[in-house]
């Protein structure tokens, strides 16, 4: 019983990892990062491989050279 609850908590902690990333990610800010993580709840690990290769979507204005 103790092992199984052991290998639960693991696999839980694996996937809540990539939602822990985008949440404190400086990559991206407020509704965009909303829809990130809308869409890893969603879709699932897809999109945060996704979130990897393309956010952010559009560069923030002070960040314009």
């Amino acid at each position: 019983m103790e092992i199984s609850f052991i290998i639960i908590a693991a696999l839980f902690a694996i996937w809540l990892t990539p939602f822990l990333v985008v949440a404190t990610s400086d990559r991206t800010s407020g509704s965009e990062k909303l829809a990130w993580l809308l869409g890893m709840f969603f879709i699932s690990w897809f999109a945060w491989i996704f979130y990897i290769l393309l956010a952010p979507l559009k560069q923030r204005e002070y960040e314009r050279v």
